[in-house]
């Protein structure tokens, strides 16, 4: 296939944007940590600022590139094994936490002083627990040749699906 040769760089490329996107939400609950309304209000509105530009212009691009790239390299190097699917869940928990964290941003912005960012450690642990999963699962590559899934999912049972196929 011609795009066999785009794997090096998109490999590359992926690993980048995850080193970038995984960085950058281990830092985002610290900076949300310096959300206190008690200093004054020019260094509240710098790190509110710091924490919304961080997440808007480095990371969540970073979070785009990195899910674009993988799925590129599932779809050149054809990888459809049980482990990727699991990872593929656990990345979308990842996305869940990006996600929960914006909302965070968003939350102590709109409303000064009234809300809180929870502690860093709690973000700070589900995320390296969700990362330790992800490299597990990619580096380990275990079989799961002992999980079975129900037969109506794993054998066609030959009926009319409910709706008109296009041919």
């Amino acid at each position: 296939m011609i795009f066999q040769d785009l794997v090096p760089y998109l490999k590359a490329l992926h690993i980048l944007g995850l080193i970038v996107w995984c960085g950058g939400l281990f830092a985002l609950p610290s900076m949300l940590a310096w959300h206190d309304p008690a200093i004054g209000q020019a260094d509240y509105r710098r790190i509110r600022r710091t924490t919304h530009y961080t997440y808007t212009i480095a990371i969540t691009p970073a979070a785009v590139i990195t899910v674009i790239a993988g799925t590129w390299l599932i779809l050149i190097r054809e990888v459809y094994e049980p482990w990727l699917y699991l990872k593929l869940f656990i990345v979308a928990l990842l996305v869940a936490f990006h996600g929960w964290v914006g909302h965070i941003i968003v939350s102590v912005a709109e409303t000064a002083g009234t809300s809180r960012p929870p502690s860093p450690a709690v973000p700070s642990l589900l995320l390296f627990s969700t990362i330790l999963a992800i490299l597990t699962l990619v580096l380990g590559k275990p079989e799961f040749a002992q999980l079975t899934g129900p037969e109506w999912l794993t054998e066609p049972l030959g009926r009319q699906l409910p709706f008109d196929v296009p041919s």
